[in-house]
């Protein structure tokens, strides 16, 4: 219904005690109209019915559930991205990791935050919501899929306010984080990338198709000169050989950013996220 202009009620038959009731009335409509849009807009920016920021985070469009640990005041934002799990079942073997470190480094006041990508579970009861798992999990590293955990991280970071964010990914979390880097320039910092596969033409080349994922080779060009990066990969891992990373770190070094390819010996695509040489690499990001 189209409500008229209060100037226009002086041309009713209403006497001003009438008139001015009336006007009451329209304005508390208008009120409750603002509230509504307001209300949708809310609801279109926070995808999850209950967000806390320990158990979940909302995306773009998607809702995520994630597990923290460590101060909620944090100086480094840490932010941990588990692999496919190809073998199937939920995704939550990143969860002590992301515990581990909060504790070891307590001291430089670190928020880890453990993410659970689109379509994952996590084990327990949650699961991140995905409107389009592209060839399941062997095709994951689409845009969109990459674009929910971007949101979620720029999400992550306006509410706890960090100085700095860190992204420890592995495997297929590797690959979505090197994506990220190029996809949205400086929201990540830093990036320890472990056992990625940066160049899914020649990761996938002779095993599976692949079409609808993002390759992080081909984002190179648009990482900022401020990034830093440390790429490791196993010295036994025969499903993400050394060069997939270490070419990508090269291509990052021919544009002048801050990176470095480390082999870690005697370690697999799956030992290798729990090497030491992961705190390692995370230590050397964080402010003294």
């Amino acid at each position: 219904m189209r409500l008229p202009k209060p100037a226009a009620l002086n041309a009713l038959a209403f006497s001003p005690a009438e008139r001015r009731r009336v006007t009451v009335r329209l304005v508390a409509r208008a009120g409750l109209l603002s509230l509504a849009i307001a209300a949708a807009e809310a609801s279109l920016a926070s995808p999850c019915d209950a967000e806390d920021f320990t158990h979940t985070v909302s995306g773009e469009a998607q809702c995520l559930a994630m597990r923290r640990f460590g101060d909620p005041q944090p100086r480094t934002l840490l932010v941990w991205l588990h692999g496919d799990v190809s073998s199937g079942g939920p995704a939550n073997y990143h969860f002590n990791r992301a515990e581990k470190s909060a504790t070891e480094f307590s001291a430089a006041k670190v928020l880890a935050v453990a993410l659970v990508r689109p379509g994952y579970p996590d084990g327990d009861g949650r699961a991140s919501t995905v409107a389009l798992m592209h060839g399941g999990r062997s095709d994951h590293y689409t845009k969109v899929n990459v674009g929910e955990v971007g949101a979620a991280i720029e999400r992550l970071r306006e509410h706890y306010r960090p100085q700095s964010v860190v992204v420890v990914g592995h495997s297929g979390g590797a690959a979505t984080a090197a994506v990220l880097l190029g996809l949205r320039p400086n929201l990540i910092d830093a990036a320890v990338l472990v056992a990625c596969p940066c160049d899914l033409v020649a990761w996938r080349a002779g095993r599976r198709a692949w079409s609808g994922s993002e390759n992080p080779v081909k984002w190179v060009d648009r990482v900022p000169g401020s990034a830093r990066v440390i790429a490791l990969t196993g010295g036994n891992d025969d499903n993400t050989a050394p060069a997939l990373a270490r070419d990508y770190v090269e291509a990052l070094q021919a544009r002048d950013v801050k990176a470095e390819f480390r082999l870690v010996d005697n370690e697999n695509h799956n030992s290798v996220f729990r090497s030491a040489a992961v705190f390692q690499a995370i230590h050397e990001f964080l402010d003294p």
